[in-house]
């Protein structure tokens, strides 16, 4: 009896271990199919003793021109080389809390726009440096006389203005100019078909003339959808139902990468069909689930994904809402 309880536990603590520790890698995992057709990089991003070095996430993640990758975990914002490895940090309080990530090319540098929710504001940050150059906070001068304000996603016009969404409170959408000055707002919070249940991520969607607003609409029922809207904020029509949780949306060429809470990314092509399924969760205990430790993290399989960005050549870098802190790669297979 005692030599099985000696195995038992010899058998729980190598769980517990990460897989380079006990002398053998993890083996990639290749999903998605046809031209979306991935790769994942396994260990990618964790530090030397294998463990996350980002602490708990909810955010997003982004990529500037050079391929380095920008990540918002709870206590900042991390940046990675194509490789891997961490090759700056911005930590402090003006960077907690960041729930989603643009990033632009301006006459002056590359900047990052992020929406931070329990901060109650959106801020504009240089990539190479972190210095702050905007804050954005709620307008009084929109009337509404909100007592709260909790911006979940955020992303910037053709001409620089910037679109910030209270999807955690109002659902409305707030239009500033280049320089933060409030313009309009538009949508509400309900379950019509002009209405918004959760408008949690949003980003500007390049795949037609002229762009229009792309907007998940997360807990609209009965699942989830994406809605388009003009840059101006009027209705355009609903571009797909069904997508469970989805919380964010990223473009590149054709395609948008679009991140279930519950557990998968979809891939759309331009006409919104469903191309590609990446990273499905069946275990309905795990999908959707934020206290999924690092030692029950499998291989090619999500949990709470909540952030997505394409790099220059196609590959995938997706975020988990995670009590961790879990950010994957994934390689693009060239057919």
């Amino acid at each position: 009896m005692l030599q099985v309880f000696r195995l038992s536990v010899a058998c729980a603590l190598v769980a517990l271990l990460p897989a380079d520790v006990l002398g053998f890698q993890v083996q990639p995992v290749r999903m998605g199919t046809g031209v979306m057709t991935f790769d994942t990089v396994p260990g990618w991003g964790l530090g030397p003793d294998g463990r996350s070095v980002l602490g708990s996430t909810h955010g997003g993640v982004v990529v500037d021109k050079a391929g380095n990758i920008y990540t918002s975990a709870n206590i900042g914002v991390f940046v990675f080389s194509p490789e891997g490895q961490v090759i700056r940090r911005f930590l402090g309080d003006e960077y907690t809390s960041i729930h989603d990530l643009e990033i632009r090319a301006e006459a002056d540098g590359e900047f990052i726009y992020g929406a931070r929710n329990n901060a109650k504001e959106g801020i504009k940050f240089n990539a190479e440096t972190g210095a702050i150059v905007l804050k954005l906070t709620y307008p009084e001068e929109s009337g509404l006389g909100l007592k709260d304000f909790k911006p979940t996603a955020i992303t910037v016009g053709l001409t620089g203005e910037i679109y910030l969404s209270d999807g955690y409170s109002s659902n409305h959408i707030f239009r500033y100019d280049r320089n933060g000055k409030y313009i309009s707002h538009f949508g509400q919070k309900g379950n019509d078909l002009k209405q918004f249940n959760t408008a949690h991520g949003m980003t500007l969607d390049t795949r037609y003339e002229p762009p229009r607003l792309l907007i998940c609409d997360r807990n609209h029922q009965p699942k989830g959808r994406l809605l388009h809207y003009d840059l101006n904020g009027n209705y355009i029509d609903e571009v797909i139902t069904g997508l469970g949780m989805p919380t964010s949306a990223a473009v590149q060429g054709d395609y948008v990468s679009v991140p279930d809470l519950q557990g998968r990314l979809v891939i759309l092509d331009k006409s919104n069909t469903i191309i590609a399924v990446l990273g499905h969760n069946a275990d309905p205990k795990k999908g959707g689930n934020f206290n999924v430790p690092q030692d029950q993290w499998v291989e090619g399989v999500f949990s709470g994904t909540h952030g997505s960005y394409w790099d220059a050549t196609g590959n995938l870098y997706v975020q988990d809402w995670n009590v961790a802190g879990r950010l994957m790669k994934l390689v693009r297979v060239k057919p």
